[in-house]
Order: C-alpha cells, then structure tokens, then sequence
C-alpha cells in the first residue's frame, strides 16, 4: 500500500496576506469600482433631498411674444439668471396691488414663484428653420410681424407683388433693406402714376451706380400696372382677384419640416397663368407663391413657429362672420344717409 500524501503546511505570513486579499468575484476589479460608484450615489441623493423645494411653476406671458404682465414693485432684469437672481435677491419681488405691462426687445416668460413674487426670464420662441441666430434682424422682424399675414388692401397687396418679383433677383435682406427706395420709386406703389412713368423717371433710382433692379424687371414692373389698373374696374379691387381663387379663405398647410415647403402648387400656376393672358409679366408661379406667401394667402409657418398659430387666429378675426344685429345697424345707417340726401 501506497503512503497517504502530505499536506504541505503553508507559512503563517503567506496565511495573513491571502485572508486580508479581497476575493476578485466573476466582474473581476470592477466590484470594488461598482461599491464605489454606489457609495457617490447615495451621498448625492443625501445632498439633494437636503435641499430645500420651492413650489415654481412656469406660465406663459401674453399671446404677443414682445408684451408680459407682471405685479411687481421692484423691477427685475429680465437677461439675469436664475443664479444671479437668487444671489442678488431680486428673484423674491414684492408684489403689489396694481399691473403694468412691460414690453422688450426678447421673448419672455413668467416664473411665478410661491404664487406670489413673479420674475420674468427672456427665452427665445421657436420660429421656422430658416430665421436662425445669424439671420439679419430685419428679416427676422418681418418673419415675425408681416410674412403669413392676411392682406385686404390693394396697395399693401401691389407692394408686396413688387418684392416678390424682387426676390427672383435679390435676397430678401436686400430687399428689405431697399424697401423705402422702392416705395419712393414708385410713388408708394399709386399705380395711375407708375402707368405713366418715363424712362427717365423709371431708371432715376439707382444705388452704388446701378439700378435697384434688371431693366427687365422695372419695365415689367411700370407695364403690369396698366393690367392692375384693368384688374380694379373688372373686379372693383385687386384684393378681391386676388382672393376669389382661395374662396377668401386662407390656406393652413400645417407643415413640420422646411422641405415640405413648395416653390409653387398648382394655385399659384393657375394665378400665374391667368396674369400671364392679362399681359402681366415676369409672374411665374414661384414669384406668386412667393407673394402668396408673404401676403397671407398660404400659411407657411412650420407647426413648431409660434407665427402659425398667430397667424390663424389673424385669419379667423378677419373672416369672423358679422352678426345681424350690426348688420341691422349699418343698413339704418345708410338709410338715415339717404334720407339726409
């Protein structure tokens, strides 16, 4: 028979060192990182729960992004942060019995803190893609105030038909920064006057040594408005040729994305045709989309813009049917004017 094996009898430091040694598990060293991260966890949640919570809420300010309405006695700065004011103590404003409305150059909202003080902070509004933080100011207030607007006058309507046919050879920075030279070219756009212009009159504008626009596009411009003159004694107004091919209604295409936006559709081919056998020149559909959409007859604001929805309550202000009673009230009015006369 064989001998039973030795045990080989390991030294007591060797014994020490491999109690003390953590045993590496299947994670390897990332179990000693994991209790770690663990222990940085909970300490932060220790220091958030010891802060103190204030009941904020966020509110809208009025429909206009320019104008707010806030009780408050001491004015706040509304380019602050939330940090600054609550170091300088300005977030906690006293409020007072009264209202006043405050308007600035940004687009503000309200922060109503304990139902009581209000503090109002400037965030930008989400406009369309293309007005970007580097598009020129000017632009940007016209994006924000009159493109997607409905149009009614027949001047404001031939101005912007001008600027359209512009826009086939300029930027509409360019253009709109040569809009009062445009106006007093043609003499606030008073179309008996432009009918009768000369050529010394039509080219007398010019900028840097040049005209403001093609010779084409100013001869263009002087012939259509013998065919706008004829367009007002067939129809009474522009506005209304304008508008009956749109049952006076504007167009909500609603869209989400900038690539969804046409160069034309097939209203506007068939406003350009129809000018095209009136004489008009230089109105393809792509220059009366244009004008389309600069005079409110398309809403083309992405659903995203805070203009979209601006712009269709405009549209349903103006087409708000009259009631009968008003409508009683102006025919006793033109029946108290006969019978005066």
């Amino acid at each position: 028979m064989s001998a039973s094996p030795e045990l080989l009898s390991l030294p007591p430091s060797v014994t020490a060192d491999s109690a003390a040694r953590n045993i590496l598990g299947p994670a390897g060293n990332r179990e000693k990182i994991n209790k770690n991260e663990s222990l940085n966890k909970k300490k932060k949640k220790i220091v958030v729960d010891t802060k103190p919570k204030s009941s904020v809420k966020l509110a809208k300010g009025s429909r206009s992004p320019r104008t707010v309405v806030r009780k408050i006695d001491e004015s706040v700065d509304s380019s602050c942060s939330l940090k600054s004011c609550s170091s300088n103590g300005s977030s906690s404003a006293k409020t007072s019995g009264s209202e006043r409305s405050e308007k600035g150059n940004g687009n503000r909202l309200k922060l109503v803190v304990d139902e009581g003080s209000v503090m109002v902070l400037t965030i930008p509004f989400k406009r369309c893609d293309w007005i970007t933080q580097f598009s020129d100011p000017l632009h940007v207030s016209f994006h924000d105030e009159e493109w997607g607007v409905p149009v009614y006058e027949d001047c404001k309507l031939i101005e912007l038909l001008v600027l359209s046919q512009a826009s086939a050879e300029l930027t509409w920075p360019e253009i709109l920064y040569k809009r009062d030279k445009f106006r007093k070219l043609f003499e606030n756009f008073d179309l008996e006057l432009i009918a009768k212009f000369s050529d010394d009159k039509l080219f007398s504008a010019k900028q840097n040594g040049s005209l403001l626009l093609s010779e084409q596009k100013l001869r263009a411009i002087m012939g259509n408005a013998i065919g706008l003159l004829k367009i007002q004694q067939e129809f009474g107004s522009f506005s209304t040729y304008c508008w009956r091919f749109l049952n006076k209604k504007p167009i909500d295409k609603s869209f989400r994305y900038a690539r969804q936006v046409p160069a034309k559709t097939p209203k506007s081919e068939l406003i350009s045709k129809d000018l095209i056998k009136r004489g008009f020149r230089c109105v393809g559909p792509t220059v009366i989309y244009t004008f389309m959409q600069i005079s409110g007859m398309v809403n083309d604001h992405l659903i995203s813009c805070f203009r979209h929805t601006e712009c269709n309550s405009i549209a349903k202000k103006v087409l708000k049917p009259v009631s009968k009673e008003t409508k009683q009230e102006t025919n006793n009015k033109d029946d108290a004017k006969l019978s005066h006369e």
